[in-house]
């Protein structure tokens, strides 16, 4: 069954063949985007939104400690509940230091089709 659902592209864009919004290749690939808009977001950058984003890119002059890394995986926990918690379940959030680097890996199920995904990110210093 084909969903009507549209799932714009991020960052926003034109299609050149077609001329209209770029979407997408899928619903995945859409939630996926969504996930890093939330993850790479510091609250305050969005003006009518204010307490949207999670921030960890903050997190990557912290201290490297064991309870830095729990706050950052509750942390993204809570933004992920709170902004996708209509699309997805957060499942397990891994959040640690690797030298220069912060790792995070995240295993989500998607509401609509009960897929469980993973999604591993790296932020350089």
């Amino acid at each position: 069954m084909k969903s009507d659902r549209k799932n714009i592209s991020f960052p926003l864009a034109v299609d050149p063949d077609l001329g209209i919004l770029a979407e997408e290749n899928g619903h995945e690939e859409h939630i996926k985007q969504l996930i890093k808009q939330v993850l790479l977001t510091n609250p305050g950058e969005r003006i009518n939104r204010p307490d949207f984003g999670c921030g960890i890119r903050q997190m990557i002059f912290a201290p490297n400690s064991d309870i830095n890394a729990a706050l950052l995986q509750l942390t993204i926990v809570q933004s992920l509940d709170k902004w996708l918690g209509d699309l997805i379940i957060t499942d397990e959030v891994k959040a640690w230091a690797d030298n220069e680097k912060l790792k995070v890996a995240i295993a989500y199920t998607i509401h609509s089709t009960r897929e469980q995904k993973y999604l591993n990110i790296e932020i350089d210093l």
